[in-house]
């Protein structure tokens, strides 16, 4: 009888052991599912803000004041002819070294020493540009005021949004905007269509250029010597004839014909692209191995122009972020994934948004490609493609709110036509976003009726309506924009990302403005300081968790 109970005793402990381990696991899946969920669903990522929030109107207009009277660093300016300049190569080589150590800390410190696969550029806002262009040209004072960056800005804005309308609309007569081909990131306000750039190696041995940068282009170019006629950039016009990895393409290869209007002139490939502020570039089609810190690109489709007229001036060309195959984002697509995520610094006149997440590195801007880029507790949301504008990064938006109040509007209002027209554009280049007239004014009314104790401006500023003096206010508190994202997530603004200073006096205005033609754009005013992730592979743009 003993030998039976010692025998059951055991069976029975051998039971409750089997449980307890069944029970453990079934927990540890239950977490595991908890996190992923956590990873896939937050709505909570991107850090939240009250739903009212002080803005420093003070220390804004501080800062504007002290950078229009501080004296600019000087970029090595050369003034670009139909014969070229000389190049300082000691000079172009020791800057670029000097950069890439600094990009390799910078990845060193992002990865923990991992080795993770991505690939790291400072990110610089083009106010900047144009305000040390302008100061070593001698033509500082007024034309780097803050209120003439930005009359500045809102004029290209508003050629960039009649253009990308054009686009989308698919409009017979709009100009060829994109071909078929194809870093720290600073905001380029003299540099034509673009806000934001980074600087790469061009060549080989590598040149140092700045590169405007642009989600809704499918062309990476730069100007080339021999020059029948191009516009003045910061840094030495690339000679091709100096590098010993540029190659022509050739007018019968499959890549020539991946353009959407090839031409042929001595056996060589040609391309153009003109853009909506009448800008253009025209020249020969080339692979060409382009550097990125200590990372060497073979054999990349560049355009090598040889005629380039525009609003560019400044930057040296431009990379072409957007959802094409042959944007640098498609040509990388085998190394990367078709994933990259950027945070864009902030404009001049404004302090930077401080955190201890920190995607820039200290409060710089940043463009990062590769899998390895790709953040955790990001809020994800799918990407929708338009088919006839494929470059374009579209997502889903339900809605808006404002003081943690959503407003009443349709989410419908925000949806593409089974035609195509409409929807909402992630858009690097357009600085201020449109809403559908509709969505708008309900969406500033709702605005106006919470900040009813703030003097407001008789009359609107440029393309705003709704601004404000609040010279000799120290603080106001004003309550917080939301977007409601298709999916649940949704993004608070910080609020110096919709209510921004015109000027040095005191004027800031609500950082909206209404679109007519029903098409919504997320501008990089909007997006400043947040990071903002694509994963072209999977179909989803990622807000958060990091700041910069």
């Amino acid at each position: 009888m003993a030998a039976v109970r010692v025998k059951a005793a055991v069976t029975l402990l051998l039971l409750l052991t089997v449980a307890a381990l069944l029970l453990l696991i079934s927990s540890c899946a239950a977490a595991a599912a908890a996190t992923i969920t956590t990873i896939t669903n937050s709505t909570t990522a991107y850090p939240t803000y009250p739903d009212f929030q002080e803005l420093n109107v003070k220390e804004t207009v501080m800062t504007i004041q002290i950078n229009s009277r501080a004296p600019r660093a000087a970029y090595n300016v050369t003034r670009s002819t139909t014969t070229g300049s000389k190049l300082n190569d000691d000079d172009d080589k020791d800057e670029l070294d000097h950069e890439e150590e600094e990009e390799e800390e910078d990845e060193r410190r992002t990865n923990g020493g991992s080795g993770g696969e991505k690939w790291k550029l400072k990110v610089v806002h083009r106010d900047k540009m144009s305000s040390q262009y302008s100061n070593r040209n001698g033509n500082g004072g007024s034309h780097t005021s803050h209120s003439h960056l930005f009359r500045a800005r809102m004029k290209r804005d508003a050629k960039r949004v009649a253009s990308l309308t054009r686009r989308l609309l698919n409009d017979s007569n709009s100009e060829l905007e994109s071909l078929d081909f194809g870093s720290g990131v600073v905001s380029g306000m003299e540099q034509g269509s673009g806000e934001y750039f980074v600087r790469i190696g061009v060549g080989s041995p590598p040149r140092s250029q700045y590169m405007v940068i642009d989600s809704g282009s499918d062309i990476v170019w730069v100007q080339c010597q021999p020059c029948t006629e191009c516009y003045h950039q910061s840094d030495p016009i690339f000679d091709p004839a100096r590098s010993a990895s540029y190659s022509g393409v050739s007018c019968d290869s499959s890549l020539c014909g991946r353009l959407q209007n090839p031409g042929c002139h001595s056996g060589r490939c040609r391309y153009e692209a003109s853009y909506g502020d009448g800008s253009y570039t025209q020249g020969t089609l080339a692979l060409e191995t382009l550097t990125l810190g200590r990372a060497l690109i073979r054999n990349v489709a560049i355009g090598c122009g040889h005629m380039n007229r525009g609003m560019f001036v400044g930057a040296a060309g431009l990379l072409g972020l957007g959802g094409g195959p042959m944007s640098f984002v498609g040509q990388l697509a085998g190394l990367t994934g078709g994933a990259f995520t950027y945070c864009l610094v902030s404009r001049g006149g404004r302090s930077s948004t401080t955190s201890t997440n920190v995607a820039g590195g200290g409060g710089g801007g940043s463009l990062e490609f590769g899998r390895g880029a790709m953040p955790v507790g990001a809020s994800w949301v799918p990407l929708i493609r338009n088919p006839q504008a494929p470059s374009f990064y579209l997502v889903g938006l339900a809605g808006l709110g404002v003081g943690g109040m959503r407003v009443p509007i349709s989410g419908d209002v925000f949806g593409q036509t089974e035609m195509g027209y409409g929807g909402v554009v992630m858009d690097t280049g357009t600085a201020v976003t449109r809403f559908p007239t509709l969505a708008y004014e309900a969406f500033r009314d709702t605005f106006l009726q919470q900040t009813a104790s703030l003097p407001r401006l008789s009359s609107g500023v440029s393309i705003f309506d709704t601004c404000y003096d609040l010279n000799g206010f120290v603080s106001v508190r004003v309550p917080t924009v939301s977007f409601y994202f298709s999916g649940g997530p949704i993004l608070t603004l910080p609020a110096s990302n919709f209510l921004i200073p015109v000027d040095d006096k005191g004027t800031f205005c609500f950082a909206f403005a209404p679109s007519p033609s029903g098409l919504s754009i997320i501008g990089n005013i909007q997006q400043e300081g947040i990071q903002i992730s694509f994963d072209g592979a999977n179909g989803f743009v990622g807000f958060g968790p990091n700041v910069c």
